[in-house]
């Protein structure tokens, strides 16, 4: 995993935009105004994403080491996850889409409609 591959892939879904909102070198991916990833961009060594509680409780016994609690996250809802190759690529961005997917989910009626993403029923 690359930082430049990442950036690109995130970048790339729906409503997503960039920043650094808190300093020089965390970057920080919002989908519609809301934290989906955050990485530092200096040292790119992993990622923090937001994941399903019982899932990332499972994601941490297998991947013990390489997928720990987020860093200054709410540990039940964000996982650190390494970017040296430890976790599959495949499942990186497996992961990226996890978070952004809760996010989208938990977003308002009316910015999920801004995003087209409000189903109908």
């Amino acid at each position: 995993m690359n930082i430049e591959s990442l950036r690109e892939y995130c970048i790339s879904k729906p409503g997503t935009t960039e920043g650094f909102p808190f300093d020089n070198v965390t970057l920080v991916f919002k989908v519609m105004g809301k934290m989906f990833l955050l990485t530092n961009v200096e040292n790119f060594e992993s990622a923090n994403m937001k994941c399903d509680p019982e899932w990332a409780v499972e994601l941490r016994e297998q991947y013990d080491g390489s997928i720990i609690p987020g860093y200054h996250m709410n540990k039940k809802l964000w996982n650190t996850v390494s970017g040296d190759g430890a976790v599959p690529d495949k499942l990186f961005y497996e992961l990226v889409d996890h978070s952004y997917d809760l996010v989208v989910k938990g977003l308002t009626k009316k910015l999920k409609a801004e995003l087209g993403q409000l189903k109908e029923g």
